[in-house]
């Protein structure tokens, strides 16, 4: 547990303030979002500001959490309601949540857009993906990175496989969702020491190579391309 070492003293002082992070956790959770009246990337750049410092890195990395065990949840309920609804049985596995989504996904609700916290995936958690990027080399003096990175891929995992299975739209906004996240984890797995194994999902989307239609949110309107495959290969392959 090296980052913990380095919490405790290790490698120079940290010094960590949990009130303000709960200050800063309550006001970007309230303050944004789909209710504001402001552009998605607009958002993302006031929250990724809003974050500095090491306890706005300890925040990103909550959000991270708090995001994918809502998301968890959410499945693991829609999987329970469709078994005493149906008979149906369905796995939730958080590590891939892949062979749910292909198995059951007409039948499924992404959960992204309707957390219990109110985190908006194009909003708080693009920003905390952001965040945690950008101060990959200070993660392990703050916390545990190996769970943060575990938290990324399942966002990640639930982001493709909506678009996919769930009837989610690709468009400007989810493309620079994904790219952030698999930016972020290459900087995230760089920075380790001793980075552990792609998840099962990343490995069977980096095996693709077709290019994606992205629209504009606005409109039907295809503004580019995203190959996914290609660029979990360009950040994760290293």
């Amino acid at each position: 547990m090296d980052w913990l070492r380095r919490l405790l003293g290790g490698g120079g002082r940290v010094h960590l303030d949990p009130q303000r992070q709960q200050a800063l956790l309550r006001d970007v959770q309230h303050r944004y979002g789909a209710a504001t009246r402001v552009r998605f990337p607009e958002q993302v750049d006031a929250v990724t500001s809003t974050l500095d410092g090491d306890d706005g890195l300890v925040v990103a990395a909550r959000i991270l959490c708090q995001v994918a065990d809502e998301a968890h949840a959410d499945l693991q309920a829609q999987a329970h309601d469709i078994h005493v609804r149906t008979g149906r049985r369905l796995l939730v596995h958080r590590r891939n949540y892949r062979p749910l989504w292909r198995e059951a996904g007409p039948a499924l609700r992404w959960p992204l857009f309707a957390l219990p916290s109110g985190f908006h995936p194009y909003v708080q958690v693009a920003a905390a993906v952001t965040v945690a990027g950008s101060q990959a080399s200070r993660l392990d003096r703050v916390t545990d990175p190996n769970p943060l990175l575990v938290h990324l891929f399942e966002v990640l995992d639930l982001t493709t496989a909506g678009w996919e299975y769930g009837r989610v739209r690709v468009d400007t906004d989810a493309a620079a969702l994904a790219d952030r996240m698999i930016t972020t984890a290459g900087q995230v797995l760089a920075a380790m020491d001793d980075p552990p194994r792609l998840p099962p999902a990343m490995r069977e989307l980096m095996r693709r190579n077709n290019t994606l239609d992205v629209h504009d949110p606005s409109g039907p309107r295809v503004v580019g391309g995203f190959n996914l495959g290609a660029r979990l290969r360009e950040q994760l392959l290293v």
